[in-house]
């Protein structure tokens, strides 16, 4: 290949098409817009969901139901599987998770730590929570969890 054979893509050089611009080119005088009306004018046009000053659907439907979202706790989640690269019998705490890269924040409820993989190593870690297959693998390798 050489920068000859170079070209474009089909469609990528084509001009901005310029209404209004003269009977010849195919939109000029009302420039598409038609004749007269709201969306004839400059800065005309309504806002999504206007339905020209009839009650609007989202306005008309009943507001129901109730979000947990605003409520629930938010948890940062590590699995046990991520603590085997600490050394055995060090204290695993959110500050050391940061450190070593497995968590990047904390969120505002804090650690859970989950029981999914397997622990080689005897840990005491500290977090806000615990499943119970994550404390009963820490647990069997002699190591402590601490609910902070």
């Amino acid at each position: 290949m050489y920068i000859y054979d170079l070209k474009n893509a089909e469609g990528e050089k084509t001009k901005k098409f310029r209404k209004g611009r003269g009977i010849g080119s195919g939109l000029g005088k009302t420039a598409g817009k038609g004749h007269k009306g709201q969306n004839a004018r400059s800065g005309g046009g309504v806002r999504p969901g206007f339905e020209g000053g009839q009650m609007p659907l989202y306005r008309r439907l009943p507001s129901r139901g109730f979000n947990n979202a605003n409520f629930a706790k938010v948890y940062s989640t590590v699995n046990v599987e991520k603590l085997n690269i600490f050394e055995a019998n060090s204290v695993v705490d959110a500050a050391a998770l940061i450190e070593k890269g497995i968590l990047s924040k904390v969120e505002k409820d804090g650690i859970k730590i989950l029981g999914n993989g397997e622990l080689k190593v005897a840990l005491t870690v500290k977090a806000n929570k615990f499943t119970a297959t994550a404390s009963e693998k820490i647990k069997a390798l002699g190591g402590t969890p601490e609910e902070v």
